[in-house]
């Protein structure tokens, strides 16, 4: 298996087993307050709702674009998406914002669904089907979102689906053993790793799309794809020096 792929399957796997756990951290906290019968049927309706836009998008992006237009579209999109990861991250290597916590995160969930008021329809209590359904579509909608631009960008979207899919899988089951939120998982640190394939790969995929505007054809990085460690360890570097660099900004500003 070529490098490539490889580093297209870690990517896809990583970044969905990010959201797959916040998601998890949702279903859990309405399942335990407000009912399971009500959690899984919000997560089942976010589930068919995923499906009908990974269809629509996928088709829409592998149909009508060209190439070199996809190359360009998917690699931007990738960067845009990537870059705010790597500031989320930067900021909270840095100390200027608050890590992310899961089992602050489900304390907060099942707070809130204690306060809110008993509403059962068709037998489903509403506030935990709607947070339910709310909470997977949105972090569903970005795992898709990784999945379909990596694929279709890498023209491998077996690999892209593979990745996700395991890291699904995997997260089911450490939740169904566990039954609590995977706080021991080091998400931030994930996080921070995802940033930097998100934004090497679209670095690279952007700049190879940018030949349709001279030649009408993608461009060719020097070394073909081993392009894509280099520009990972460049974005690396640079968000390093950020962490460092900001609070010193900071002090400097409020003196």
């Amino acid at each position: 298996m070529p490098g490539a792929t490889w580093g297209l399957t870690a990517s896809t796997f990583t970044a969905s087993f990010v959201e797959f756990v916040e998601a998890l951290t949702i279903v859990l906290a309405m399942g335990v307050t407000r009912g399971w019968r009500s959690a899984l049927a919000g997560t089942a309706a976010a589930l068919v709702a995923l499906a009908a836009f990974t269809a629509a998008a996928g088709y829409a992006l592998s149909t009508w674009l060209p190439p070199a237009v996809l190359q360009l579209v998917v690699g931007t999109l990738l960067l845009i998406f990537g870059l705010q990861w790597l500031r989320k991250a930067v900021l909270r290597s840095s100390g200027l914002k608050a890590r992310h916590d899961e089992a602050e995160e489900f304390a907060a969930q099942t707070a809130a669904a204690r306060r809110a008021a008993a509403d059962s329809r068709f037998g489903v209590d509403a506030f935990a089907f709607v947070v339910s359904f709310k909470g997977v579509f949105l972090e569903g909608v970005e795992v898709v979102f990784i999945v379909i631009t990596f694929g279709t960008g890498a023209a491998n979207m077996g690999a892209a689906v593979g990745g996700a899919a395991v890291a699904g899988v995997l997260v089911l089951i450490a939740g169904a053993v566990l039954h609590r939120p995977l706080a021991m998982i080091p998400e931030n640190t994930l996080k921070y790793g995802v940033g930097l394939l998100l934004a090497g790969f679209g670095t690279f995929w952007a700049v190879e799309g940018l030949g349709v505007f001279t030649e009408g054809e993608s461009l060719a990085w020097p070394g073909g794809e081993w392009a894509i460690p280099v520009l990972v360890a460049c974005w690396l570097l640079v968000s390093r020096a950020l962490v460092l660099a900001l609070p010193r900004l900071k002090l400097e500003a409020a003196q």
